[in-house]
């Protein structure tokens, strides 16, 4: 049994312990995830807050059967779309600030935000979900709403556009591949 389903026992149970236990779960991979998908650290901080609530409020009509990380995701990609609606902001600026307080960047995972913010933010998004949160590609599908094989294929599309460019960056890659060069920086945990 995984945490996440035990949790879930508790809640059932009606142990309310088991909520904080749920946000603590899955709360900096959420904020991760929105601090990616909006302009600043306080409206991502917002929007996590609103996406528990989301759950938590219609806890009763979920059923758990072992996909909730990506039903989390799910929410919370809403949530930042309805937060940059009300704003009616546009794309994300390249220099928005996006640190983490305590925190200090490193250069590869600075190095990996903008690789993906070359990419179309269809693909950027697969490729931040898959190499920095490290979804699973069913995960990724259901978190975007989309099939399995346009996750792959869209994936696979963003690894060739990213080894064309840094090879025009670097000359050649070698022996390197891309997705360890990606995967080097993506992850900021």
């Amino acid at each position: 049994m995984t945490r996440e389903d035990e949790i879930f026992k508790k809640l059932k149970n009606g142990d309310e312990s088991g909520a904080a236990e749920l946000v603590e779960l899955y709360y900096e991979d959420i904020l991760r995830y929105c601090m990616f998908r909006l302009p600043d650290r306080y409206l991502a901080e917002d929007a996590v807050q609103e996406t528990f609530l989301k759950v938590f409020r219609y806890f009763d009509d979920y059923r758990h059967k072992g996909r909730f990380r990506a039903f989390l995701y799910k929410v919370a990609g809403n949530t930042c779309i309805d937060i940059m609606r009300k704003k009616r902001w546009g794309p994300i600026p390249e220099d928005a600030a996006q640190e983490e307080s305590g925190m200090q960047k490193t250069e590869e995972q600075e190095d990996f935000r903008q690789i993906i913010r070359k990419l179309p933010p269809e693909l950027g998004e697969i490729v931040f979900l898959r190499f920095s949160q490290e979804l699973r590609l069913r995960e990724i599908a259901e978190t975007m709403g989309i099939p399995l094989r346009t996750v792959q294929s869209r994936l696979r599309r963003a690894l060739k556009l990213l080894r064309t460019e840094l090879e025009q960056d670097t000359g050649t890659m070698g022996e390197r591949s891309v997705e360890k060069e990606i995967h080097k920086g993506g992850r900021t945990k």
